[in-house]
């Protein structure tokens, strides 16, 4: 049980620091020193810095599997108001969630420094995005709430804004009241032109 707390504490500094300094910029002695153990002892749980950052990768995809409204496409509201309580409470969760939102940090920082990091910061923050409300306009065009002929189009004028928030959250996290009061002014706003008036 101890071995495995210690490598749950490893992830926790090691991401600690990787979101506020970088992943290249933080060394095996300090995220030993940050958990208080030993270096040697650091590689009894795991055999590279990168090692490290590939268990923190896995799990907070994990996690954001687990909550994130992109999991659940086999539930989604077949009404507007249900669509932006969904979305608030998914950017509540990624605003909040410790582990998301250091990932997220990270990300950025590390972004134009390391391929591996700069192809899942696309992946998460623009393909996943764009696909995932593709599906969700589509779902509501089925069901007659909204008409519009590009719903790729669409889903970036709905998600994008919406990205730069949480960028504006991240930054300066005592603008999140006016962050989610804009993000429910914009999407009523998206909502207001595509709803179908049939």
């Amino acid at each position: 049980m101890e071995k495995n707390n210690t490598k749950k504490e490893i992830l926790l500094e090691a991401l600690d620091l990787f979101s506020y300094q970088g992943y290249e910029a933080t060394s095996i002695s300090q995220i030993a020193s940050a958990v208080g153990i030993k270096k040697a002892s650091l590689y009894s749980h795991y055999e590279s810095k990168k090692a490290i950052l590939d268990a923190l990768v896995k799990e907070v995809l994990e996690q954001y599997e687990k909550h994130s409204m992109f999991s659940k496409e086999d539930s989604f509201p077949a009404d507007i108001d249900g669509v932006i309580e969904m979305i608030k409470a998914q950017l509540t969760f990624i605003i909040h969630d410790p582990f998301v939102s250091k990932a997220r940090k990270l990300l950025v920082i590390e972004q134009f420094k390391n391929e591996e990091l700069a192809k899942l910061q696309t992946k998460q923050n623009y393909t996943d995005i764009v696909s995932f409300f593709v599906r969700l306009l589509n779902h509501l065009k089925n069901e007659g709430v909204i008409q519009g002929d590009d719903t790729r189009m669409m889903a970036m004028q709905l998600a994008f804004p919406i990205n730069v928030w949480i960028n504006l959250c991240d930054r300066e996290s005592e603008r999140e009241s006016e962050v989610l009061d804009l993000v429910e002014g914009h999407l009523r706003a998206f909502f207001k032109v595509y709803k179908n008036q049939a």
